[in-house]
């Protein structure tokens, strides 16, 4: 299974919209990964957007209600983007992969990075997303949408906050506000609260 098995760009040359895009994507098997999914969670918002948001891949609350940053993580980008004053409606949200990885928990599914055949297979989607979007700049969030697109040397930490050239388009890569919750105490918690939202009021002053 790869990437040709993915009916995105076909659907595009017919004129799908996102939300044709969106329902096809629930019948996607360019990847094993739609074997143990819920569903697949497509992008959120609307076309012409000015800032698409890229995220790894849907996390458990995500599979299970079928859209993008649902669960805790998504609850802190949605404070982030509030106090750094962006206005939704110029947001488009989407992860580079569209199924769940995970692996068996004590009590609940625990996440799973995605390989990079996880990522090639799934990347029509993201090419359709971009195609029919078409933001002024992608907003990496975290490692693995930031080196989906601007390759494994790529580092957040170190990049961060900064513009890049990819494929014809501008990049800011940041990190997923998954860190922050993952931060050892509050300290660390809110100094990373504190680059995430930096992040974005960068993109906000720079791009709207």
């Amino acid at each position: 299974m790869s990437a040709a098995d993915n009916p995105a760009p076909d659907l595009v040359a017919h004129g799908a919209d996102l939300e044709e895009l969106s329902v096809a994507s629930d019948g996607c098997t360019a990847c094993e990964l739609y074997l143990h999914a819920t569903q697949a969670v497509f992008g959120s918002g609307e076309t012409g957007a000015r800032i698409m948001l890229l995220g790894e891949q849907p996390g458990d609350e995500e599979d299970r209600k079928g859209a993008p940053f649902v669960g805790p993580a998504g609850r802190v980008l949605d404070e982030a983007i509030a106090e750094a004053g962006l206005d939704r409606g110029d947001i488009y949200l989407s992860n580079v992969v569209k199924h769940f990885r995970w692996k068996p928990g004590p009590k609940k599914r625990l996440h799973q990075k995605p390989s990079t055949r996880h990522i090639r297979a799934c990347r029509p989607w993201l090419d359709a997303e971009l195609t029919l979007v078409d933001p002024d700049v992608v907003v990496t969030l975290g490692a693995t949408a930031t080196q989906a697109l601007l390759g494994n040397e790529a580092k957040v930490t170190r990049d961060h906050g900064q513009v890049f050239d990819w494929e014809d388009r501008l990049v800011v890569p940041t990190i997923h506000p998954s860190a922050v919750l993952r931060g050892p105490d509050s300290e660390e918690r809110r100094r990373l609260r504190r680059l995430l939202v930096d992040d974005l009021v960068f993109v906000r002053e720079r791009f709207l």
